[in-house]
């Protein structure tokens, strides 16, 4: 994993296919009633049927959930007793934690249908490496002359996509295919982030031209999402949010991530096609989509009204 390639991804085309304009936004009921909520009633609130599942890693003090497989297995991080962050694998009932060997923090970001796991680690000096997991194999992963290197995304054939900070302390998304890694960048934009990417080999991540900024929280609002199809960006944006961040895709395009509204809350979305659907999970203060399967099983994280972080799996 050395050799940095220039594609044609770089000579990408910026399309501004706005996805402001929307027919409707879509809603669930009984149990899911309170996930959407109608944002300065830009749309029609539609139903949508799922049934939320809330996830915790047995004594974790904080646990997220960011990836799902065709099958169902969910990664993510969890925090322990003592403060330590680790990666994890649900498959099932069973909760199985990951750590880098060595390292202090681990995440598990994303998993394929081959159960492969991407995410990233660090040592106590604090930087940041992606890594690959395959079977009880860990590969790292650094982009060349970088200073920070996180693997947020796996396709089935094995292609790699992330962020990487370089020496001037920018960010820019790459893809890893194979030993080939191909930076890219939001045309214009002063940080891009890459963050998964679908059998079709479509990337989603999100950019922003706030001098400085990176599009992770608390910085949502400075931040638009994109989707890259083939060398062609298009914008998306939440109608209504001041600030827009794509995660997980899945092979049909269905995208899921998370917004802010104008009231500084965050929320997460469902865009499938052009409609957006609001996700909240009930009595949370901020939730947020990161992964979504073939089947359309989002997972993500949410904040109860308590403050404590907790995954949940929104069944459809």
């Amino acid at each position: 994993m050395k050799r940095v390639s220039i594609g044609p991804i770089m000579a990408a085309v910026l399309v501004f296919t706005s996805m402001l304009a929307v027919s409707n936004v879509q809603a669930g009921e009984e149990y899911t009633e309170a996930i959407i909520n109608d944002l300065n009633n830009l749309g029609r609130v539609n139903s949508l049927a799922a049934n939320f599942t809330s996830l915790d890693f047995p004594d974790a003090i904080l646990t997220t959930a960011l990836g799902i497989n065709p099958r169902g297995d969910i990664v993510g991080r969890y925090v322990d007793a003592d403060g330590v962050a680790h990666g994890y694998l649900l498959s099932g009932d069973d909760f199985t934690s990951i750590d880098f060997p060595g390292a202090t923090f681990t995440v598990a970001n994303d998993i394929n249908p081959r159960g492969d796991i991407v995410g990233f680690y660090t040592f106590a000096d604090g930087v940041r490496h992606g890594f690959l997991l395959s079977g009880s194999s860990f590969t790292s992963i650094d982009f060349p002359g970088a200073t920070g290197t996180q693997a947020t995304g796996i396709s089935p054939r094995g292609d790699i996509v992330g962020p990487y900070i370089d020496a001037g302390g920018v960010s820019h998304g790459f893809l890893l295919s194979g030993d080939d890694f191909i930076p890219f960048d939001f045309p214009d934009a002063t940080s891009t982030v890459a963050t998964r990417i679908n059998p079709a080999g479509d990337i989603t991540g999100s950019y922003t031209f706030a001098d400085g900024a990176v599009c992770v929280s608390p910085q949502t609002r400075l931040c638009h999402g994109y989707l890259l199809s083939g060398s062609t960006f298009t914008s998306i944006d939440f109608p209504g949010a001041t600030g827009t961040v794509p995660v997980g895709i899945n092979p049909r395009g269905d995208i899921v991530g998370r917004y802010i509204d104008a009231d500084g809350v965050t929320h997460g979305y469902l865009l499938s096609g052009d409609d957006f659907t609001s996700i909240d999970f009930p009595g949370a203060i901020d939730t947020q989509g990161w992964g979504i399967n073939p089947r359309g099983d989002i997972v993500g994280r949410y904040i109860d009204a308590g403050g404590t972080t907790h995954g949940y799996l929104l069944s459809r």
